[in-house]
């Protein structure tokens, strides 16, 4: 257990980062503004959205009959979809997120932060109901639930690799996992696995430093993981690069199988590229219509 000092600097310090991440996501997510999430498309609601050609099997009380009028045609009006949906969020805060390979990238855990947070906001101005996979934080709407999720973004978790969140999951809701996936493969799995089994769908997000795609190391070399328990010397790190990426790229591609069997999407997103170009693909992916990266 820590002392009590060490606690209160730890806490003292994931406050400080709170109104900075909220600031920082508010910001991408207004970059971004591409309109209410989930919305645009046909069903109960009170907006109107388009007119369609009547198909067999339309309610003749369905028809417009002025828009019909205006030609041979037999047109349908559409009113928008405005259920609010559940979205549920898990961003890994594990020791090994904690990692950046050049001070001019960030961590993948502020990477992942931020995109986590900026998605939420953006789901919260489309009426959608967000909060986190597991109890602590059941998805609710309203700015209040964008606080609460910036404040629970900020904390740090002591695990080297931190298993995604499974339990309570909502039926036919959505969901986001955020991570580097470095740990073990099983807790992914098991995670999707009884996602499908309850009709979720949602993507899985994979932040990588660009030295973990490049493996830029060459002579005498001490690997340790960012949470101290791992540590391996070698006096020929070039000879591990070839084993290395084998094993790198047989994850991503474990990754997007296991994706394409429960309907899940899966990206990667590099630290050294710009967090809009991951909230823009975050965005487009969790649409139901969105196409598979």
């Amino acid at each position: 257990m820590s002392d009590p000092v060490t606690l209160r600097a730890r806490s003292e310090a994931e406050a400080a980062r709170f109104p900075a991440l909220l600031a920082r996501a508010e910001h991408l997510a207004g970059a971004v503004l591409l309109g209410a999430h989930g919305r645009r498309r046909a069903g109960a609601g009170d907006d109107f959205w388009q007119y369609r050609p009547a198909q067999m099997g339309d309610s003749r009380r369905a028809i417009d009959h002025r828009r019909s009028a205006m030609g041979d045609t037999e047109f349908v009006r559409e009113r928008e979809w405005q259920i609010a949906q559940s979205v549920m969020m898990w961003v890994d805060q594990g020791a090994s997120m904690r990692f950046t390979s050049d001070p001019a990238h960030p961590e993948k855990i502020d990477r992942a932060r931020l995109l986590g947070l900026a998605l939420a906001i953006l789901m919260q101005r489309g009426g959608e109901r967000v909060g986190l996979t597991g109890t602590a934080l059941p998805p609710r709407a309203g700015r209040a639930q964008v606080m609460a999720l910036a404040e629970m973004f900020s904390r740090d978790d002591d695990a080297d690799f931190a298993p995604p969140e499974h339990r309570a999951m909502i039926p036919h809701a959505r969901a986001v996992f955020i991570s580097d996936f470095m740990g073990e493969i099983d807790g992914v799995r098991t995670a999707l696995t009884k996602a499908a089994d309850r009709g979720v769908r949602g993507v899985l997000c994979h932040i990588l430093d660009p030295s973990e795609e490049a493996f830029p190391f060459s002579g005498r070399t001490i690997f340790e993981s960012v949470g101290g328990t791992l540590s391996h010397e070698t006096l020929k790190a070039n000879d591990l690069r070839d084993r290395y990426l084998e094993r790198l790229a047989a994850r991503k591609a474990e990754l997007a199988a296991l994706c394409q069997l429960t309907g899940w999407h899966y990206g990667v997103h590099h630290t050294d590229s710009t967090a809009q170009a991951g909230l823009l693909w975050l965005y487009g992916a969790l649409d139901a219509r969105g196409a598979a990266a």
